[in-house]
């Protein structure tokens, strides 16, 4: 049962939003591009995570707070006798541990030591724990669920599970018997309390309202190259269809999202979309789908 679904995070929704309405530089872009690799790995992760059959509690993206520190885990299964912390890793290609050095060997990029930060989040979990006055088994992986990732001079004793491990890891937990009580449903629950919704560790550029790109782009493949063609946005590009009612909420949905400061107006919306349409067509879409705030000129959406 998942108590905690996945969601991509403000911060990807920002960097997609970013990368595609200003340039980028390469390190910004690098960022953006492992946020969506990770998050693909993370949705790899809980499509195989579907096959879990026993009494299991599964929780998502958690980010918990421990003495003034942050620390994050991708995914915790409550079972009977254990709770699995689990962290997901989506590399792809050859890659290498020696020591504390955790690189591609193609480019001799080195990255973060995985057992590293799965040590200090599995003791700060441990901890939680105890402040909590709750005493359970705790169990942590590092998970590569990318098939197209192989890891060289990895010990036998390290906790990690390859691409090749992963289906027999599900099955090992479908063959232990779980059988769970009202005690593992308050601590899921506790542990959800605990959510901290703001993420310190969120890295999105400097940004102005003045030098983004305003208009309407494809929801498909995010080309700028649409047009209105029958009361319909059509992309150019990969042909991909959107009314107008659901492009506009879109691009609401992302003006809310870069900038919480700034009302909703039909004047505001009408800049940010940037599209052939009379103001009444954005009036209308807006009054059905929000709650007007005051009837004159100043008036606004929520």
């Amino acid at each position: 049962m998942i108590l905690k679904d996945r969601t991509e995070s403000d911060e990807l929704l920002k960097m997609r939003s970013l990368n595609t309405r200003m340039e980028l530089t390469q390190e910004e872009k690098l960022h953006y591009f492992h946020l969506e690799k990770g998050y693909e790995g993370e949705v790899s992760f809980d499509w195989k995570a579907e096959s879990l059959q026993e009494d299991i509690y599964i929780i998502n993206d958690l980010l918990l707070k421990i003495n003034n520190s942050y620390f994050q885990i991708d995914s915790i299964l409550i079972s009977q006798g254990v709770i699995r912390l689990l962290d997901v890793k989506n590399f792809e290609g050859d890659f290498c541990l020696e020591k504390d050095r955790f690189y591609a060997v193609k480019t001799g990029r080195e990255y973060k030591d995985p057992i590293g930060q799965l040590n200090k989040c599995t003791s700060q979990f441990r901890q939680l724990l105890r402040d909590l006055k709750l005493n359970y088994l705790v169990e942590s992986s590092v998970i590569f669920i990318n098939p197209e990732f192989t890891l060289y001079n990895v010990q036998i004793d390290k906790p990690f599970i390859l691409p090749t491990q992963v289906d027999r890891f599900f099955k090992s937990i479908n063959n232990t018997k779980s059988k769970l009580n009202e005690g593992h449903l308050r601590l899921a629950k506790q542990l959800i309390s605990l959510h901290q919704t703001k993420n310190p560790f969120s890295q999105v550029p400097n940004y102005q309202y003045e030098l983004l790109k305003k208009n309407i782009y494809c929801k498909f493949c995010r080309s700028f190259s649409v047009s209105l063609q029958n009361h319909t946005f059509v992309c150019e590009k990969c042909d991909g269809h959107e009314t107008i009612e659901a492009a506009i909420l879109r691009n609401v949905k992302e003006f809310q999202l870069l900038f919480p400061e700034r009302k909703i107006t039909t004047t505001n919306i009408r800049e940010w979309c940037n599209v052939d349409l009379t103001t009444k067509t954005f009036c209308r879409i807006l009054k059905k789908n929000f709650t007007a705030i005051g009837k004159t000129s100043g008036s606004y959406y929520i």
